[in-house]
């Protein structure tokens, strides 16, 4: 067990909210977390069948056996419990009662938006960011390494093969999550899907081109892209727009979560296939776009992230909107900090130059080899120190 940066944030709620749900990825130490936090408060698993059966036959008899208050673990099995919640919330709205957990960001998202809208704080845990990991006697310190592990911390807490438990989590979880939210009729079909996906990660999104190398339709595709998206497989990272008068790729693109599922996807089997594995730079991007997304979430803030590219030429990999102030990131997981690195971030503040009002450009590199440094007015950040860009937390 090691200690998560979003404690912080799941206190501070609970003590403004009768509940706090915190929604995320199985197996992201959800359960580890609010069990951590709030050690007085019975747990209760809504995946046993029998538990779940009592809080969809008699909710009322099963709030009354936890009106002290409880963790709900995996609370989307039984959104038909949230509208008895409400009520018991409405009589007695004392801070910190109920903590709900669910793996499906659709089903528990829904439920508390429909019943306990502006009664219920909401969170994200994702698995743990490079900060974290570090906490692990043994978190790697190598890069590939580290993108070949991934970030899941059951393998890092119980030394299980990486490659094992990710074979074990996209056959146990994954496919069954996907019954749970949408009608797959051809599992087979749907881990082609998958592992196209894999292959598009870094890439802007084209529904018609991966729906036929898929051999489904552009609306399948859709549907099975949301499901990923639901089960925190996948984000989606959409493109940046103001009014520049270039013409804009406004595509989304898409990025998996974790680097780990991403290699075990793409039948990378060791971490020094990385090294020259035609898809290293994409796997790097997708890291990187994860721990500044983790970076956000797990402090409680959500994420403004984006992508910008221009059909003849600009692009940025990254950037992050902090209200008064853009960050322009440039990913390249090359070892050695070249000075072509440096050329799209000062070309993207050139270009909001010519705008009036535009916000000012802070213009970073985050590259695979060390040390970090800055050159002239842009931060050059080593991977291993990703984890000290700021997020905009006050």
């Amino acid at each position: 067990m090691i200690a998560r940066k979003l404690e912080s944030a799941l206190r501070k709620l609970a003590s403004h909210y009768p509940a706090v749900a915190v929604t995320g990825p199985r197996q992201s130490g959800k359960t580890t977390l609010c069990r951590t936090t709030f050690p007085d408060l019975p747990y209760v698993s809504l995946e046993a069948p029998d538990t779940r059966a009592f809080a969809l036959e008699d909710p009322r008899g099963f709030l009354a056996e936890h009106r002290a208050g409880a963790i709900f673990d995996e609370a989307q099995q039984t959104p038909e419990l949230f509208s008895y919640l409400q009520v018991e919330v409405d009589e007695n709205p004392q801070p910190g009662r109920f903590i709900l957990t669910g793996s499906h960001n659709l089903g528990l998202t829904q439920a508390v938006a429909q019943s306990l809208a502006g009664r219920s704080g909401n969170l994200t845990l994702l698995p743990p960011s490079l900060s974290e990991l570090r906490a692990f006697p043994n978190a790697p310190d190598d890069l590939y390494d580290l993108l070949w592990r991934g970030a899941y911390p059951r393998p890092y807490d119980r030394d299980i093969p990486p490659h094992q438990w990710l074979a074990d989590y996209t056959a146990n979880y994954l496919q069954r999550d996907v019954r749970q939210i949408v009608n797959v009729g051809d599992l087979n079909t749907f881990t082609t899907f998958l592992r196209l996906c894999a292959g598009r990660s870094a890439q802007e999104i084209n529904l018609s081109a991966l729906g036929g190398d898929a051999g489904v339709s552009h609306n399948t595709a859709r549907a099975w892209l949301s499901v990923l998206e639901a089960s925190y497989v996948i984000h989606r990272l959409p493109a940046w727009h103001i009014n520049i008068r270039k013409q804009l790729v406004k595509a989304p693109k898409l990025h998996f979560f974790d680097s780990g599922l991403l290699c075990y996807l793409l039948g990378i089997r060791e971490p020094d296939q990385l090294r020259l594995h035609p898809l290293r730079g994409a796997i790097f991007e997708s890291w990187v776009v994860s721990e500044i997304y983790k970076g956000h979430v797990h402090e409680g803030i959500e994420p403004r992230l984006y992508h910008y590219r221009e059909s003849r030429g600009l692009e940025i990999d990254l950037i992050v909107d902090h209200g008064t102030q853009l960050d322009a990131i440039e990913i390249k997981s090359g070892e050695t900090l070249a000075s072509g690195f440096f050329d799209n971030p000062k070309r993207f503040e050139e270009r909001l130059k010519s705008l009036a009002h535009s916000p000012p450009v802070n213009k970073q590199i985050v590259y695979g080899g060390s040390p970090s440094m800055r050159r002239n007015d842009t931060q050059a950040r080593s991977w291993l120190d990703l984890g000290e860009m700021h997020t905009g937390a006050s």
